[in-house]
């Protein structure tokens, strides 16, 4: 299997690095393992003090990987969703990783230096501190591909304003790093040629507290919700619209380059 996820620990400090640029670091199911095997390790390691999840390639995160969740729907597996990883598309385990990343005992830095969509949103979102490139664009693009931004509204709606939320999923408009960072998404946007030394500004502070008191006060900001519970919930949610006739035409539509059936011709 290739290497499509990456660990390197430096000072306390855990890389993690999404290292398939070829399909724009989308999450399919071998990306989505070794992924949550490199933060298993790093929640694992006493000598990491904080994670930093980044990637390779001008693409941040493109979401779920459509090609092999479209490919679980057309041979009857999407309906394994609720079932474990055997058989689930990509789509189904979104929730693991991003639990994974939420619920950590380690504060995780987002680093991210170019675009996000979708499920890419959520990774971000999950993260406690995000930092982004002014120019790096994002988008809930969900309903323009016939379904709903369901798993990543775990991350997402604690961070998002109401009104920004709503503009957003509704439209599936791109927005700059600017934008983000103005309604919650992300902790800061700032030049390229800064970006590293914003990210370790954040690690270097991280690394001067506690780990016990680190860990404690995530538990503060994770109160007043079960997202394992959620997660299931939104999980189920979202393949039920990933196997719907408007899913499938959006996924089909999207993978074809072509405007889907619904949008308005002439």
């Amino acid at each position: 299997m290739p290497e499509l996820v990456r660990s390197d620990t430096v000072r306390g400090v855990a890389t993690v690095t999404l290292d398939s640029p070829p399909n724009r670091n989308a999450l399919s199911s071998a990306l989505i393992e070794q992924l949550l095997a490199a933060l298993r390790a790093a929640e694992d390691d006493s000598g990491v003090r904080s994670v930093v999840l980044t990637h390779t390639g001008p693409v941040f995160c493109s979401g779920a990987d459509l090609k092999e969740t479209a490919a679980a729907f057309a041979a009857g597996d999407g309906s394994a969703a609720g079932d474990g990883p055997a058989g689930t598309p990509p789509a189904g385990r979104l929730g693991e990783v991003l639990a994974a990343i939420w619920s950590s005992r380690k504060p995780v830095v987002a680093r991210v230096a170019g675009p996000a969509r979708a499920g890419g949103l959520g990774l971000i979102a999950a993260a406690d501190i995000a930092v982004c490139t002014a120019d790096a664009t994002f988008a809930f693009s969900e309903v323009r591909i016939g379904v709903i931004p369901a798993v990543i509204s775990a991350t997402v709606l604690p961070r998002l304003a109401p009104r920004a939320a709503a503009e957003l999923y509704l439209t599936g408009e791109t927005f700059d790093g600017a934008r983000a960072a103005a309604i919650g998404l992300v902790t800061a946007a700032v030049p390229a040629s800064e970006l590293d030394a914003t990210v370790a500004r954040y690690t270097d502070a991280l690394g001067r507290g506690a780990p016990g008191a680190l860990a404690g006060a995530k538990q503060l900001l994770r109160r007043g919700g079960d997202i394992d519970t959620e997660i299931d919930a939104l999980t189920a949610l979202s393949m039920r619209y990933f196997g719907s006739a408007e899913g499938l035409e959006g996924v089909r539509a999207f993978r074809e380059k072509r405007d889907a059936s619904w949008v308005p011709q002439g």
